[in-house]
């Protein structure tokens, strides 16, 4: 086929006659948006056939112009209106040659630009091509790719190109430009840059203009990937030959240095000065900016000196920047001397100085100063702005200022009158200290001064609602909204929809997101990040996968917090190897971050993969990610649980030595992790380490300890433990009881296990299964079978369902008790609940019921035992047999003594080995 079209394109090119009909006037377009794309000052090349009528190319005056122009529009208004009748197939085929058997180019690019469907002009343009045996002209293909480009249609456009490349010519300028354009005003930037690419793959080259509009675009939203596409796009800039100036070097630092990406800013710094381009002022500016929004104060004062150094003098953005940097980053005393120093060299104040400065002093809670500033600036002529009292005001609702807030609101008035952004602070502030009906006075006021509330202040009501478990209010303000004057927002539907979620309301909230599609809202990542993760809490996992899938299938990419937390949901919902596959395409989709690989750690840990722990830590270094205290809590961790309890230590100090402060998590996995290997004393001294600096120990700490002192025998060690707990306000949990009673039981002080039981009973604290195993375990093992039986009765009365090694040690203890009536019903019990008894259950049970003398039940569950390929103890065999031979069930007695026969000769060939 390929071959086939270059052929038509040589022939094009060899047979092709002066034939091209007046351009008419700056190619004006035939279609209903305006007049056409025709150049009227161009001489007419070849006569056209209209109605039998020929039109001379020799006649230039305006009569024939006009004749002409008239040809034209006819032919295009014939070919419209004969596509316009029906669909494409060989009717209108036969419809179109009979209106115009010879299409001519000038007619071609007119229906071109009237159309609106493209399949229909696709249809055309190729019915053109087969009639007249001849490639289009550029102007036609750049015609039928505007059309797409009009009609939002780019998956076709690489083929079209391909075409154009193949018969030698590319887009106009103006076409690469519409390209880029219409991709920019539907947001579909990586399309754009997509489209670029293909351009220069078919060695096209693209306008100026239609790279600095993408860069433009890129530029203003916040996403990683594209600082890297706008950096590809500009050194594309400089391949090309085209000159790059100040400003478009201004816009690429901006986005790095925004991003966080400092290197890379400074580097494309350097190359423009090595360029020999002069830094303007406004350059200078977006770097004081930049780099110290980014915490690089340092940077940004340089920057700032280097304005004067270079023969510019600093305007009042770069005076009011600086100044910003300094407040944001605490460094008030130097703020404050740029300040006055700025202010020496004017006579009017600069407003937007003193507006930072407000919010600067307000920031670190130094509201008198606000407060003079205000006045020095009334002093000086120049009335505070409502920018100045928000800045106030909202320093005062962060500082939980409430009641001078107020104040401040009432005072403002004689300055300036509040606006929309005032009332919504003053909503937000009374919302967040739980002054809801203040809030909804606010609200009032808000209609009474013309203002009516907007969605913003609906949805900060609606946000500050739900998260102050008011839903039924936060409902109604939501259907009481007048769809015609504020209908809600994506944000309105998204604070619900996490409210209800959070609530449980799970079906309320989905039904919600059913509203939200319904009202044409664009549902993204956030949205179904709330779904996912409350679907999840409710237990409802399969939804949660749903609302997933169902996500993807609508074509809305899953952003990084998105899969994080569905990574998250899946382990926590014991779906180990789903979530190692979400982090999988995690890695195929972005870069992990910190939080991705603590999840990771974290749910592998659950799943007793600790051991992953130490490759994962690395492979997280590698990627570079910066560790958070959450991200080294995760991996010390998973180091303690994994064994690697000095690669945890390391690990803390580590951590200290870079600046992030250990938490009670930190110090209490550490010494969770030296408690179990013994190393108590260690474990001791951390303790005391995280006391002395400020750590609030909590229960689980101390269990730790408790548990550790326990194991160890060092019981009374564990009381001071206890003692010390309880002083400081703490109340031990059953845990913590669980572990002293292990203690004392493995220490055979049951007495003093039973004055614990006493004391956790008076401490209102509630005990569990375990506490009664611990127990009844205990008392058996001291042989007071009876007092055993009296606990397990009192946890059947509590509802407590006996675990598997309750039932046992209940089971053994009652046969050797001789209570075998209770036993054998307890042994039966437990195996009807499901229960698989071990090999010492039964031996103990045989023995038992070979002891009262029931010889034939006895050997039944002697022949259970071996069917089901437990060991016989040879003491069981014994007991056994001498039953047997006293009941004269010699045939049995017979079987047992052959197996006791075979029980001492393997026991004998094991010892000889």
């Amino acid at each position: 086929m390929r071959a086939i079209f270059i052929n038509r394109v040589l022939k094009f090119r060899v047979e092709q006659k002066p034939f091209c009909l007046c351009n008419f006037c700056k190619r004006l377009s035939f279609s209903t948006d305006g007049p056409s794309g025709v150049d009227v000052h161009k001489k007419i090349e070849e006569p056209i056939n209209e109605g039998k009528r020929m039109v001379s190319h020799n006649n230039v005056g305006d009569d024939q112009h006009k004749r002409t122009y008239e040809v034209v529009r006819r032919g295009v208004e014939n070919v419209c209106r004969v596509l316009e009748s029906g669909p494409w197939g060989p009717s209108l085929e036969t419809a179109l040659s009979s209106c115009d058997d010879k299409p001519h180019t000038d007619v071609v690019i007119g229906v071109l630009r009237r159309m609106k469907n493209v399949d229909l002009a696709i249809n055309y343009f190729r019915w053109v091509e087969k009639v007249t045996n001849q490639v289009h002209s550029p102007e036609t293909y750049n015609s039928l790719l505007m059309l797409m480009a009009r009609c939002r249609i780019f998956d076709r456009i690489e083929h079209v190109l391909e075409e154009m490349s193949l018969a030698g010519f590319g887009p106009s300028f103006e076409t690469s430009i519409e390209l880029v354009s219409s991709c920019v005003k539907v947001q579909r930037l990586r399309e754009a840059f997509d489209l670029i690419q293909i351009m220069r793959k078919f060695k096209f080259r693209p306008a100026f203009s239609a790279y600095t509009t993408l860069i433009g675009a890129l530029a203003m939203i916040h996403k990683p990937e594209y600082p890297n596409l706008m950096l590809s796009l500009f050194h594309q800039l400089q391949e090309l030959g085209y000159e790059v100036n100040v400003h478009l070097f201004t816009t690429l630092i901006r986005v790095l240095a925004r991003d966080g990406q400092v290197d890379a800013a400074l580097s494309l710094l350097d190359e423009m000065k090595s360029n020999s381009f002069e830094a303007d002022i406004v350059l200078y500016n977006v770097c004081v900016d930049c780099f110290g929004k980014v915490g690089k104060v340092d940077m940004a004062w340089k920057f700032f000196h280097e304005i004067k150094a270079h023969g510019l003098m600093p305007d009042d953005v770069s005076y009011t920047s600086m100044i910003g940097v300094l407040c944001k980053a605490n460094r008030m005393p130097e703020a404050i001397e740029l300040f006055e120093q700025m202010e020496l060299s004017r006579s009017v104040p600069c407003a937007y100085a003193y507006n930072t400065m407000i919010m600067g002093y307000g920031s670190v809670g130094r509201f008198d100063e606000a407060y003079k500033l205000l006045e020095r600036q009334r002093l000086k002529g120049s009335i505070p702005s409502v920018i100045a009292y928000n800045c106030l005001l909202t320093c005062l609702g962060k500082k939980g200022k409430v009641d001078e807030a107020l104040n401040i609101f009432k005072e403002m008035k004689k300055d300036a009158m509040p606006n929309l952004s005032t009332y919504n602070i003053l909503v937000d502030m009374l919302c967040r200290a739980g002054k809801l009906d203040a809030a909804l006075e606010v609200q009032s006021d808000m209609k009474a001064a013309g203002l009516p509330p907007n969605i913003l202040t609906v949805n900060i009501m609606i946000d500050r609602l739900c998260k102050a478990n008011k839903l039924g209010a936060a409902c109604s303000i939501f259907h009481s909204m007048d769809r015609k004057v504020c209908a809600p927002n994506k944000f309105t539907f998204c604070s619900l929809i996490e409210g209800l979620g959070r609530h449980g309301r799970v079906d309320d909230a989905y039904r919600l997101y059913e509203e939200m599609l319904d009202s044409n809202e664009t549902t993204d990542a956030i949205v179904h990040t709330s779904l996912i993760r409350n679907f999840f809490k409710s237990g409802r996992k399969e939804d949660g996968h749903k609302i997933y899938k169902e996500m993807v299938r609508k074509g809305i990419s899953p952003d990084l917090t998105l899969l994080n937390t569905y990574m998250d949901c899946v382990f926590k919902a014991g779906e180990t190897e789903k979530g190692r596959a979400l982090f999988e395409e995690i890695k195929a989709r972005f870069s992990p971050d910190a939080r991705s690989y603590s999840i990771l750690i974290h749910g592998l840990i659950k799943a007793g993969f600790a051991r992953e722990t130490y490759e994962l830590f690395y492979a997280m270094k590698e990627q570079g990610c910066v560790l958070d205290t959450l991200a080294y809590n995760t991996v010390i961790d998973g180091f303690c649980k994994s064994g690697k309890v000095n690669k945890a230590y390391q690990l803390l100090e580590e951590m200290k030595a870079k600046g992030h402060q250990p938490t009670v998590v930190t110090y209490g996995s550490v010494i969770d992790g030296l408690a179990k290997i013994d190393r108590l004393d260690e474990a001791y001294m951390l303790f005391e380490e995280a006391k002395s600096i400020g750590v609030e120990l909590n229960v689980v700490v101390y269990s730790s300890l408790v548990d550790g002192f326990g194991k160890l025998g060092r019981i009374d060690e564990a009381y001071l433990i206890i003692e010390e707990m309880m002083q400081n306000k703490l109340t031990p949990n059953i845990q913590t009881w669980n572990c002293l009673l292990d203690a004392l039981v493995k220490a055979e002080e049951i007495n003093e296990a039973l004055v614990c039981w006493n004391s956790i009973k008076d401490l209102k604290c509630t005990p569990n299964i375990i506490t009664y195993s611990i127990l009844i375990n205990g008392l058996c093992k001291v042989r007071k079978f009876n007092k055993a039986f009296v606990f397990w009765q009192e946890m059947q009365k509590q509802g407590l369902k006996p675990n598997v090694y309750t039932y046992l040690t209940m089971i053994s203890g009652l046969a050797k008790a001789g209570n075998i009536l209770e036993a054998d019903k307890l042994f039966e019990r437990f195996k009807a609940n499901g229960g698989i008894p071990d090999s010492a259950c039964y031996n103990t049970m045989v023995e038992g019921l070979s002891l009262a003398n029931k010889a034939i039940e006895a050997y039944r569950l002697f022949e259970e035992t071996r069917l089901k390929g437990y060991n016989i103890y040879s003491k069981t065999c014994v007991i056994l047999l001498d039953a047997l031979h006293k009941a004269e069930c010699l045939e049995q007695a017979a079987i047992v003594g052959a197996v006791l026969q075979e029980t001492a000769k393997s026991q004998h060939a094991s010892r000889s080995w």
